[in-house]
């Protein structure tokens, strides 16, 4: 028997537990893929790291950074929230650190992607603080992959400080420099679910499209690997959270649930929003060295 709503009262989100379980083994099970082959990776790292060079040259990394934004400079980054920390300020500010002359460059780009990890991870820390994410209002699909996303992010910077140690570079805890000010100044206007999906959205497709602009950046073979397997995931959320924005532009919240029973009661975008693109952009990819340190 049904419990009755009160008037005026939101309906209750109804989740099927059988559902919700096999959704989150399917981005467990891509996960742990993406972290066996890390693993494999991180071996064979051990094994090369001392048997080549990678370059140090301040040119290099110079060269490196400024293959992001050929053609970018003064344009604005995304069209959301990080537009503010645009790609142009964050070149003339990687260019300015000392770290562009104090370690290799696949070290570098590694210490980028683990800056980008730890600020997912500290945005979802925040995100779960709120009542209508991580509280008993929330919606519990909503909640469930925010908790369980800020898991997988935490195990992804692991992977890349554990690249960066073995070649010899010192691991990167810190939030991206250039992208923490502008989430830190964001987390204000964070009133309902909509502009947390919406930051969370630019978070994962930003880690994402960085991700795929390292892996031709990189120089090592396995820190290419471990990039790859992470990149696939990152884009795996991103997918779900325009997903969930579709459903929530269009003032349908009770909607996000894992069985939605009348299809079409879904919007028209709820089918093609997750991969709009044929191919992965990198437009906006991260500076190479932007989250560096000496």
């Amino acid at each position: 028997m049904s419990t009755p709503v009160p008037p005026g009262a939101a309906p209750p989100v109804d989740v099927d537990q059988r559902e919700m379980r096999l959704l989150l083994e399917e981005s467990q099970d891509l996960h742990a893929d993406a972290m066996r082959t890390t693993a494999g990776a991180l071996d064979e790292l051990v094994e090369t790291s001392g048997e080549r060079e990678v370059s140090s040259d301040p040119e290099d990394t110079v060269a490196l950074a400024a293959t992001r934004v050929s053609g970018l400079t003064g344009a604005a980054f995304g069209g959301g929230l990080l537009a503010a920390a645009g790609i142009g300020a964050a070149l003339q500010a990687a260019l300015s650190t000392p770290a562009f002359a104090a370690s290799p460059t696949d070290v570098q780009v590694l210490q980028t992607a683990a800056s980008i990890e730890a600020l997912a991870v500290s945005t979802y820390t925040t995100a779960l603080t709120l009542p209508f994410i991580g509280g008993s209002s929330a919606n519990p699909v909503i909640k469930a992959f925010v908790t369980t996303t800020k898991k997988q992010h935490q195990e992804h910077a692991q992977a890349f400080n554990a690249a960066i140690t073995t070649l010899g570079g010192a691991p990167q805890n810190s939030p991206d420099p250039a992208l923490v000010k502008v989430v830190n100044a964001a987390v204000p206007g964070l009133t309902s679910p909509a502009p947390v999906v919406a930051l969370a959205l630019e978070l994962e497709q930003t880690a994402a499209e960085t991700y795929v602009a390292n892996v031709a950046a990189l120089h090592d073979a396995n820190a290419k690997k471990t990039t790859a397997s992470i990149m696939g995931v990152e884009a795996q959320h991103a997918a779900v959270l325009r997903a969930v924005q579709a459903l929530l532009q269009a003032n349908s919240p009770q909607l996000v649930t894992l069985a939605p029973g009348n299809v079409a009661n879904l919007p028209a975008a709820a089918g093609s929003v997750g991969f709009p693109a044929a191919f992965f952009p990198t437009n906006q990819a991260r500076p190479a060295t932007e989250g560096a340190r000496s």
